[in-house]
């Protein structure tokens, strides 16, 4: 008798475990259409929540709750096996984030008449200063990104190192993210373009302004993309793509362009760990602001819909506020 109600157990346990996880799907769906449609979240911030709000939902499963129904110490449960797991500080503080988010839309939605993350504190966390290249450094790169452009190399070889300087040329006039860098359509390199239009996070579009060196170096890469055309293709529509993929359709990827810089920073004589796209992008924020651009102008050049997430940079303006009493102020220590 005992063997055969054990099975007829562990089926109905499983059943309801599977219940209980599509219902928590379901509701993930539903907050992440929110997301997209009232706050214009990105692929890339959708992909961050479902993940996390799907290894959340697992760990409900393990003890028999769901979304619907969790309880406040299940969460600070969830957040201690986190930690048990290994997870950084700043991990477990997203993951909260992610929890805090689904609990109040759930509540909004009435189907929960409470929020059981309301109390929840996350772990205490000092926010990082972002790793910032020096002027001489990204100097450094530039001039040997254009030495590889001038060697004596094949033209396929010469095509690459062209694409590589216009890649860094243009991600450091204007401190793009990457994955705006790489998804630039080809009317950005008009040689009459002053501006360009990018599309940003959530759909969102905002003007950034080209420089000198930027706009040349885009001409001579696309002048040797196109000599390097077969004949019979001459004629044929070019690619919707300024950075086209050499290989499969579709643009560069991210990945592919951070190797990239990584082994021009080798090159270079530094160090690969230092050097990422997103470091260059912080390298732009920071030597606009050390040269005294206003921080609301580089919250805009940046894309950032919030001006507290630019001010993580106020750490170059203070230091160069101090720089300047110590240098001009009459009564300074020469």
């Amino acid at each position: 008798m005992v063997s055969r109600m054990g099975p007829r157990n562990t089926s109905k346990t499983t059943s309801k475990t599977t219940s209980k996880t599509n219902s928590d799907q379901k509701l993930t769906n539903l907050f992440l259409d929110m997301l997209a449609a009232e706050q214009g979240a990105g692929d890339n911030t959708l992909d961050a929540y479902r993940r996390d709000l799907t290894d959340f939902s697992e760990f409900l499963g393990r003890t028999g709750q769901s979304f619907a129904g969790a309880e406040t110490q299940t969460l600070r449960d969830y957040l201690a096996d986190l930690d048990t797991r290994g997870f950084k500080s700043s991990s477990v503080a997203r993951r909260l984030s992610a929890m805090r988010h689904l609990f109040r839309f759930l509540l909004n939605e009435r189907i929960r008449s409470d929020d059981p993350a309301a109390i929840l504190s996350g772990p205490k966390r000092g926010r990082s200063l972002p790793k910032v290249l020096s002027i001489a450094d990204v100097d450094r790169m530039l001039t040997r990104s254009k030495e590889l452009t001038e060697t004596d190399a094949s033209p396929q070889q010469r095509l690459r190192a062209l694409r590589l300087h216009c890649l860094l040329e243009v991600l450091y006039a204007t401190g793009l993210r990457v994955s705006e860098l790489v998804a630039l359509p080809l009317s950005a390199a008009r040689r009459d373009a002053r501006m360009i239009v990018v599309r940003g996070k959530g759909n969102k579009e905002r003007l950034v302004p080209l420089n000198e060196a930027s706009r040349q170096a885009m001409a001579d890469y696309l002048a040797a993309m196109e000599a390097l055309k077969p004949e019979k293709k001459k004629n044929a529509p070019a690619s919707k793509w300024l950075f086209p993929s050499f290989g499969e359709s579709g643009h560069l990827t991210r990945q592919h362009f951070a190797r990239d810089l990584k082994e021009l920073a080798s090159a270079s004589g530094l160090a690969p760990r230092l050097v990422s796209p997103h470091v260059l992008r912080h390298a732009f924020a920071s030597h606009l602001l050390h040269n005294g651009a206003d921080l609301r102008i580089v919250q805009t050049l940046l894309g950032h819909t919030d001006i507290s997430t630019t001010q993580i940079y106020t750490h170059v303006v203070e230091e160069r506020l101090k720089s300047l009493v110590r240098d001009l102020h009459p009564l300074a220590e020469k």
